[in-house]
C-alpha cells in the first residue's frame, strides 16, 4: 500500500493525542474492579470445580490483558497528563501484569523507533530472520529459530519466560532509576503472591492465578504478534526505512468483536497507535475513524489472523513473509536452476 501525504498524517492525527482524566479513571475503575471480583468468583468456585472457576478465570484473564493496556499507556505517558500520575499508575499496574514500569518503557519505545528497521532488530520485538539470514545460518542457530517460532514455545513457554523471568532482571547498563524501580516492582510483588498465599492458600492461589496468568500471557503475546507478523507487512533497511510507514503498513488493524476489542482497550487499532502512542486507548477508534488514511491500512481478522501462524521468514525480494515450507521449496528451486546442464 502507498500512502500520499505521509508527512500529514501525524498532524491529522494529534487532535487525538490528549488524554481524558474522567476516562482515564473511569476505566481504571472498570477494569480493575472487575478483575478482583472475578478473581474471587474464580477462587469460591473452586470449591465446587475447576471447570466451574474456568468461566470467571477466563474472564478475568480478559481484564488483565486490558489492565495491560492501561499499563502500556502509561508507558507512553499518554495515560494520564500528569508524567508522574502515569509513573505511579503505570508501576502498579505493572505489579499485577509482572511488568516493571521503567524497564518495559525503555524497551517498548526502542521498539516503536525502530519496527520493521532490518538494521536495528534485537529490542523490543520478535526474533525475526530474513530468508537470506536464515539459508546462511549454521545448523545449530536455524535449529534454534525453529524452536523459537513454534507456536507452542512463543504462545506457551513465552509467558513464562518473560513475565516470570526475563521482566526481574534489569537490562545492561540501565539507570539507577530503572533499577530501582524494577526492585521495587519485584518486592510488591512478592508482597502481593505472599498475602493472597496466606488469605486463600498456595494451591487456590496457584489455580486460579496461574490460569489467569497463562491465559491472558499467551492473548498478550499473540496481539503482538500477529499485528507485527502478517504476509505483506514493512521491513526495510534502514537507508530506506521510513517511521510513519513502518507505522501504518507495518502494524495491522487488527477488527475484533466488539466485546474483545473492549477487553483489548482497542488495541487492534495498533496502526493508529504506532503512528501516535500519545493517543491513549480509548480514542485509538476515534482516531481511526476520522483520519481517512488510516482506514485503508492492512486489516486482518480473528479468521485471517491465523494465517500468521505459518509466517517465519521475511523475504526481503517479494516483500513478505513466508514459511518455511515455501523457504524450502525456493531453495530447491534456485538449486536445481544452477546445476541444470547447458542446451
Amino acid at each position: 500500500m502507498t500512502l500520499q501525504n505521509t508527512k500529514s498524517l501525524k498532524k491529522q492525527v494529534a487532535p487525538f493525542e490528549k488524554s481524558t482524566t474522567k476516562e482515564s479513571i473511569w476505566q481504571i475503575i472498570n477494569t480493575v474492579a472487575p478483575f478482583f471480583i472475578l478473581w474471587y468468583l474464580a477462587y469460591i468456585s473452586l470449591s465446587v470445580s475447576y471447570w466451574l472457576a474456568l468461566v470467571p478465570i477466563v474472564i478475568a484473564a480478559g481484564f488483565l490483558t486490558r489492565i495491560f493496556i492501561i499499563f502500556h499507556d502509561c508507558t507512553h505517558h499518554s495515560f494520564f497528563k500528569n508524567r508522574r500520575v502515569n509513573r505511579i499508575t503505570g508501576t502498579f499496574m505493572g505489579v499485577l501484569t509482572l511488568f516493571p514500569f521503567d524497564q518495559w518503557g525503555h524497551e517498548h519505545s526502542v521498539h516503536h523507533a525502530t519496527s520493521g528497521n532490518l538494521d536495528k532488530r534485537g529490542t523490543g520485538d520478535i526474533w525475526t530472520l530474513t530468508v537470506d539470514e536464515y539459508l546462511a545460518a549454521p545448523l545449530r542457530l536455524r535449529l534454534a529459530y525453529r524452536f523459537y517460532r513454534n507456536p507452542f514455545v512463543m504462545f506457551g513457554l513465552g509467558p513464562i519466560y518473560v513475565f516470570l523471568l526475563k521482566n526481574r532482571f534489569n537490562r545492561k547498563g540501565a539507570r539507577k532509576k530503572e533499577r530501582m524501580n524494577t526492585y521495587l516492582t519485584n518486592v510488591l510483588i512478592v508482597a502481593l503472591i505472599a498475602l493472597l498465599c496466606w488469605a486463600v492458600g498456595w494451591q487456590a492461589f496457584l489455580l486460579v492465578q496461574g490460569s489467569i496468568f497463562l491465559l491472558s500471557g499467551s492473548v498478550g503475546i499473540w496481539l503482538f504478534y500477529v499485528q507485527h507478523t502478517f504476509e505483506d507487512s514493512y521491513f526495510e533497511e534502514d537507508k530506506e526505512w521510513e517511521y510513519v510507514k513502518a507505522a501504518v503498513e507495518g502494524s495491522s488493524f487488527y477488527k475484533l468483536p466488539k466485546v474483545l476489542q473492549w477487553l483489548t482497550g482497542n488495541i487492534g487499532y495498533h496502526h493508529v497507535h504506532h503512528l501516535s502512542p500519545r493517543v491513549p486507548n480509548y480514542k485509538l477508534e476515534e482516531a481511526h475513524n476520522n483520519t481517512l488514511p488510516l482506514q485503508n491500512v492492512p486489516t486482518i481478522s480473528l479468521a485471517t489472523s491465523l494465517k500468521s501462524l505459518r509466517f517465519r521468514l521475511w523475504d526481503e525480494e517479494r516483500k513478505n513473509f513466508v514459511s518455511f515450507r515455501e523457504v524450502k521449496a525456493l531453495a530447491k528451486k534456485s538449486i536445481s536452476v544452477r546445476v541444470k546442464p547447458e542446451l
